[in-house]
């Protein structure tokens, strides 16, 4: 088990691939860290100093709990995020009517959040905030996400990627031929219509789904030896739509505070 000295400064450190299983941090100062993309289950923090702490995880809900001073905050954060976003709590759908419900409103809500980011100056749709994915990109990665839970797992299709789609970098880990798509830069416009495109799809397929075929078996596009439905591939796709237009308000509101005069 590693172990990390008392008073030892460690909020320089950078720690890439390594395999910090059972370590123990005690005394030890890890302050302004950043995590990304790393597994911190059963993590367990003791007196310790966490102010100002930001933590963000799409898979929060899907985890036992996760208790701050002994209370298991996660029910109370699914709420407030259901709240904050009307038609949230409508993704797990499991007829059609209510996945058509579900879909209507979240297209609703992306809707209000294409106008508002159509309104904002030049230029911020292909702003980065703290690294992460500009708006446009968002909107690619959602064209790649319903064409590898539509387009691949429901319907079967022999190449279902759009060029302009975008994958995580693990995507190609993960055995996604990354010669599909573009390497160069879209317009907006283009990205816009490519979306378009997308969400029809989507939303003719829900239109016209029955229950006998969302009880229908698939395999999971990324392991294959995890069986699906096709009800699950579009809870899973409505899962992807609501955690990335989370992020994208996020860092809208993050560029639209920066501009603001002080």
């Amino acid at each position: 088990m590693a172990t990390f000295g008392r008073d030892e400064d460690l909020h320089e450190a950078e720690f890439f691939r390594a395999n910090l299983t059972g370590a123990r941090f005690e005394r030890s100062s890890l302050r302004e860290a950043r995590v990304v993309a790393s597994d911190l289950s059963g993590l367990v923090v003791r007196g310790s100093d966490v102010q100002n702490v930001e933590i963000d995880s799409p898979w929060l809900a899907d985890g036992d709990f996760f208790r701050v001073n002994g209370l298991d905050v996660v029910p109370l954060i699914e709420a407030e995020l259901d709240r904050r976003f009307p038609g949230r709590d409508l993704r797990r759908a499991e007829d059609p009517a209510g996945l058509a419900s579900a879909w209507e409103a979240l297209q609703n809500t992306w809707a209000a959040t294409l106008h508002r980011a159509g309104t904002m100056p030049e230029g911020t749709v292909d702003e980065s905030v703290d690294g992460e994915w500009s708006f446009t990109q968002t909107l690619r990665h959602l064209v790649m996400a319903t064409d590898t839970w539509l387009g691949k797992a429901v319907l079967g299709l022999e190449q279902p990627y759009h060029p302009l789609g975008l994958a995580n970098e693990s995507a190609a880990d993960d055995g996604l031929d990354m010669s599909l798509f573009t390497t160069g830069t879209p317009t907006y416009a283009e990205v816009l219509a490519a979306r378009e495109d997308r969400t029809t799809m989507v939303g003719d397929f829900i239109a016209q789904v029955t229950p006998g075929i969302l009880d229908e078996a698939r395999s999971n596009p990324w392991a294959p030896q995890y069986p699906e439905t096709v009800r699950s591939c579009l809870h899973t796709i409505l899962e992807e739509e609501w955690e990335h237009h989370r992020y994208a308000v996020r860092d809208l509101d993050a560029l639209e505070a920066a501009a603001r005069p002080t």
